[in-house]
């Protein structure tokens, strides 16, 4: 028998893997429970006061990258932060001319579709 540690989805598994000699099979050993996740680092608080537009991620995804600053003065359309789904990155925008009032993650934050990740004034 041989024992592993396998990790999937995040969430970490130890096995043991015996070889079929072809013998009749053993009762199959109870599951292992999954070791406990640390906890999440909780999405830093805004920076700011929060603005009046809101700027949502359009699905879940991880922050690759934040393209502006609170108080930075911005066009519709510019580039506000890169946003990774499904191996690709996607450019979140700003859908107005306005102010950063504040920028809601950080590089490296997981968001859900709908989450408010920046705002605007």
């Amino acid at each position: 028998m041989k024992s592993y540690t396998i990790t999937v989805n995040g969430n970490v598994y130890d096995v043991t893997v015996e070889e079929n000699t072809g013998a009749a099979p053993k009762a199959p050993a109870p599951k292992a429970a999954p070791a406990p996740k640390a906890p999440a680092a909780p999405a830093p608080k805004a920076a700011g006061a929060q603005g009046s537009v809101a700027v949502t991620a359009p699905m879940p995804g991880k922050i690759l990258d934040v393209k502006a600053s609170v108080g930075q003065a911005v066009k519709r359309g510019q580039v506000l932060l890169i946003l990774e789904a499904m191996k690709m990155e996607n450019d979140i925008v700003a859908p107005e001319d306005g102010t950063v009032a504040s920028i809601n993650v950080s590089v490296g934050a997981s968001v859900e579709a709908g989450e408010t990740i920046a705002t605007l004034n």
